[in-house]
């Protein structure tokens, strides 16, 4: 075309996507992904997530205002050592995931684990993760999992196989305790019982002592017996402290706009991009257990007109991916409201209320680790 003919006309750009000179991406939609997840998948991948494989009891930092914190990491160290990790192989040098691998002496009386309480970012996750690097057997005879994730391996292997997979492990470490239910307080106090007796080591954090499972969620009393005997199974260490998620940060950036996210998910390869309340109904169709695997590859997550959670079910399914998205250190970024207004008044003075303040922390951080996309 010669200088003098005039130019065709171009269309116009879609609000929000990238303007000339960006680079441009297709973001995908994480409303799309309803991804299968096999069990043995789910048994291998019972190790610390990505955030804490570096995590180490020489790399926690204990605030000095905290003594609990310090003694937490003496308490781990010295448990290290009480752990029998026994033979670390089998032949062909790895055990397979399904055998029942070898037969061990007889537990040794008194409470075969740790549980690390305290509230939300007082670093329990980083020295659980710790514990686990430190124990000197080889990966597959220790697992880390969230309570979640364990209640989902006895739902996808069976309570039997569940009991005959991990009874060959030297260690098993249970991120976020919670009982939220009568089911689960039998289900796990069974399942840990019949671990201890062979021979497991265990650790567990959580935000509430181990005689106070289940309050504020259920009649307590009607399980008291099932509690009382989980409690029995682990030594209490309280940890004490501010979440060091903030301390001393600044405030986490208020929501952007529609077209500000918009276009940041358009120019961040391996980005997502989803209206929110079409995120919290998918969520709904898929199960919790799966929920890692569908931000598999995501390297930013941008929602649309953020609003808060209209009920309790939805709530929770929240928290499953806000954790998620936090031990994959996937920033989050956000129209709409802030992080802070998800729950209501009602939902934070109920027995929810940790789990519902831990999803704010987690999500605050990623939301400070996401300015970066914005430009």
């Amino acid at each position: 075309m010669s200088p003098s003919q005039p130019s065709s006309p171009q269309p116009s750009p879609i609000p929000g996507t990238p303007a000339d000179g960006d680079t441009a991406a297709t973001p995908t939609a994480l409303t799309t992904r309803a991804p299968q997840v096999p069990a043995d998948r789910l048994v291998a991948e019972m190790v610390p997530p990505p955030r804490f494989q570096g995590a180490r009891f020489d790399t926690y930092i204990p605030d000095p205002n905290q003594p609990s914190q310090a003694e937490a990491v003496r308490t781990l160290s010295a448990f290290v050592t009480s752990i029998d990790v026994g033979a670390t192989a089998v032949a062909g040098g790895r055990r397979r995931w399904f055998s029942r691998g070898p037969k061990k002496s007889a537990a040794p009386k008194g409470p075969r684990g740790v549980y690390l309480d305290g509230g939300y970012g007082v670093g329990k996750t980083h020295l659980l993760a710790s514990l686990w690097h430190a124990t000197p057997a080889v990966p597959e005879l220790k697992a880390f999992g969230t309570f979640v994730e364990l209640t989902n391996l006895v739902g996808a292997l069976g309570f039997q196989q569940t009991i005959r997979t991990l009874s060959s492990h030297r260690l098993l470490c249970i991120d976020e305790f919670e009982l939220d239910d009568p089911g689960d307080t039998v289900l796990v106090s069974t399942l840990l019982g019949k671990l201890v007796d062979a021979g497991v080591a265990l650790a567990a954090t959580s935000n509430t002592l181990p005689g106070k499972l289940g309050e504020g969620r259920f009649a307590a009393a009607d399980f008291l017996r099932e509690i009382q005997g989980l409690s029995a199974h682990f030594r209490p260490l309280r940890i004490d402290g501010e979440d060091y998620r903030h301390r001393g940060l600044p405030e986490a950036p208020a929501p952007y706009d529609d077209e500000t996210v918009t276009r940041a998910a358009h120019r961040t390869p391996g980005a997502s991009l989803d209206d929110f309340p079409a995120l919290l109904e998918h969520l709904s169709k898929v199960h919790p257990s799966r929920y890692g695997a569908m931000c598999d590859g995501i390297t930013a997550v941008c929602l649309t007109d953020v609003q808060a959670v209209p009920d309790q079910s939805t709530a929770l399914r929240l928290v499953v991916l806000a954790d998620r998205l936090y031990d994959r250190e996937v920033p989050v970024l956000t129209s709409g409201k802030p992080f802070d207004a998800l729950f209501s008044d009602e939902m934070l003075r109920g027995g929810y209320r940790k789990k519902y303040l831990r999803a704010i922390s987690r999500l605050t951080a990623l939301a400070r680790d996401a300015g970066t996309l914005v430009r």
